[in-house]
């Protein structure tokens, strides 16, 4: 089955309003720009999609990516670890004005509850948490004699990942630290459209090297030089 999809607008096209989306990246390592911001653009024509709850290791920076999104109103919940970032203003407006949710998650935590979705585990227990706000309302049980809380799993709708090499079954592999929270969250969500910076025939990756199995993916788009999100911060671009 070739899953390879000839634009970005078409790639994001099916995704709708109330929808949960995870987003891959770790800061700006691994962050598909590009899909993002035809989100953006499909948004900005009609209006659509908005009410999101946005999934990812962070709020956003600066005026691209996820804070732009935020920005012109898309996103209705944040899933993160860290909201701030060397630049939060668009999260920190919209959360100050009490237009946006936050669910902060301690990193580790979020990981694993992304990894439990695509696993199909309902729940865990994590000692990470117990004592704070972040417990509150939780099971919590003894294990070995610490007390642990339970989390819940995490799935998603829809998720939007940066590869840097898929062939046409769906099959990836990641560049460097830009694997960070892809894989997971390719077997988290219903629906996994990814943007890679090569595309290529059946069988020109490695088997071994197969990171993301095709099996959880489910649209690609080749963006042969993807934009990196620091360098676009630090040349003053805002997507808004």
């Amino acid at each position: 089955m070739n899953k390879t999809i000839a634009t970005l607008d078409e790639a994001v096209a099916g995704i709708p309003d109330g929808a949960v989306i995870m987003i891959g990246g770790f800061g700006g390592s691994g962050a598909p720009i590009e899909l993002i911001h035809a989100l953006i653009d499909r948004y900005r024509k009609d209006g659509s999609p908005h009410d999101l709850t946005v999934v990812n290791n962070n709020a956003g920076n600066g005026r691209i990516g996820i804070a732009a999104m935020i920005d012109i109103g898309m996103v209705r919940k944040m899933i993160c670890s860290f909201p701030k970032s060397s630049d939060p203003r668009a999260f920190t407006e919209k959360y100050l004005a009490g237009e946006i949710e936050l669910e902060l998650v301690p990193q580790g935590t979020l990981a694993e509850r992304i990894r439990a979705g695509g696993a199909g585990i309902p729940a865990f227990y994590t000692p990470t948490s117990f004592g704070t706000e972040l417990a509150e309302g939780k099971p919590v049980e003894e294990f070995d004699g610490r007390m642990c809380v339970r989390e819940n799993w995490l799935k998603a709708d829809f998720a939007l990942i940066k590869a840097d090499t898929a062939d046409h079954h769906g099959n990836l592999t990641y560049r460097y630290a830009s694997r960070n929270f892809g894989p997971l969250m390719c077997m988290a969500a219903g629906h996994t459209i990814v943007q890679a910076t090569r595309i290529v025939a059946p069988g020109g990756i490695d088997p071994e090297a197969v990171v993301t199995p095709g099996l959880f993916v489910d649209a690609v788009v080749e963006v042969a030089e993807p934009q990196q999100e620091e360098a676009m911060i630090r040349a003053g671009v805002a997507y808004v």
